[in-house]
């Protein structure tokens, strides 16, 4: 089979296009016939030798995926041959695998795909979607409060603005271009603001009666956590998801008003967790409430034009490969 490989962390210029051996399923593993592969930024810092967590080399990347059961392993109960599948690597601690036309997946980290929901949307699940229902609901929001989605044009912010309007919150959003904007309208948020604009945040101070949001997700908390700490509202937190380097913040920003600022890492759920996450998430999946914007499909082979393009700024949805 084809898949990507890296022998050598390092840029894209790691990622090489080869054939490879067929993977056997070993006893509580499933092969999937991958149809399509999600493409997040940590594949990158992963690749590039720079994560926390990093696999022996050489190893496949990729962490999302969907496509379709072809065999299972000895003890495998919960899945058929031809089922159609999702994986979520984060269920197993899995860090890889997916950027390949076969993969074997822990039972653990696969879950059904809805027959309406496409391959492409699917392996857009596992990170984004999955990292916004727990950057709203694991850290506090509640119907009736007004979030603002600092960077919403991009897979985590537009399945945030979804996961949030699905649950009854008043969602403002961001974006640094006007087609990332138009996106973010277009996915439910009541109001969208430009943040590469001098003013923005004294329009999202206006647009809250002065009172500023109870929630911030913030995609990047280097550039932001100055401007969020400003016009967050009592009480309210600030939820970091994305970051790229350091900041300098007065604490009493945070004291005057009692506000929370809150960070997360999907890795830190655990699997009841997670298994919680994942049921609503294929329950919206089912119902339509969630519908993954897919901004960009890559052949295979160009995923070091992939890793480029998601690392880049003007977020547009999510970027997947297709073997």
């Amino acid at each position: 089979m084809k898949a990507i490989r890296v022998h050598a962390f390092g840029g894209v210029d790691a990622l090489q296009f080869q054939d490879v051996d067929d993977p056997v399923p070993s006893p509580g593993e499933a092969l999937v016939r991958i149809h399509a592969a999600g493409v997040n930024p940590v594949d990158t810092y992963i690749s590039a030798g720079i994560y926390a967590r990093l696999p022996d080399l050489p190893f496949i990347p990729g962490i999302d995926g969907a496509g379709v059961i072809e065999s299972v392993g000895h003890g495998v109960a919960s899945l058929t041959v031809g089922q159609r599948v999702y994986v979520s690597g984060s269920m197993a601690g899995n860090i890889g695998d997916c950027y390949a036309e076969k993969a074997v997946c822990p039972e653990s980290a696969l879950f059904p795909l809805p027959d309406a929901a496409s391959f492409a949307a699917g392996a857009a699940i596992g990170i984004p979607y999955a990292t916004a229902y727990q950057a709203l609901f694991g850290r506090g929001a509640k119907p009736g409060e007004t979030v603002f989605v600092h960077g919403a044009s991009g897979a985590v912010g537009t399945a945030t603005v979804h996961l949030a309007r699905a649950h009854g919150l008043t969602v403002i959003g961001s974006a640094g271009s006007e087609r990332g904007r138009s996106l973010v309208e277009e996915q439910g948020a009541q109001h969208v603001l430009d943040h590469t604009t001098d003013d923005y945040i004294g329009i999202l101070r206006d647009l809250t009666g002065t009172n500023g949001p109870n929630v911030i997700i913030e995609m990047l908390a280097n550039a932001n956590l100055v401007k969020d700490l400003s016009v967050i509202g009592q009480s309210g937190r600030i939820v970091i998801v994305g970051n790229r380097g350091t900041i300098e913040i007065n604490p009493r920003d945070a004291m005057g008003r009692d506000i929370d600022v809150l960070g997360m890492v999907l890795w830190n759920c655990g699997d009841r967790e997670l298994r919680s996450i994942h049921a609503a998430l294929i329950a919206g999946l089912e119902n339509g409430t969630l519908n993954p914007v897919i901004g960009r499909e890559f052949p295979l082979a160009e995923a070091g034009a992939a890793h480029t393009t998601v690392m880049e700024p003007g977020a547009y949805g999510k970027i997947v490969l297709v073997p």
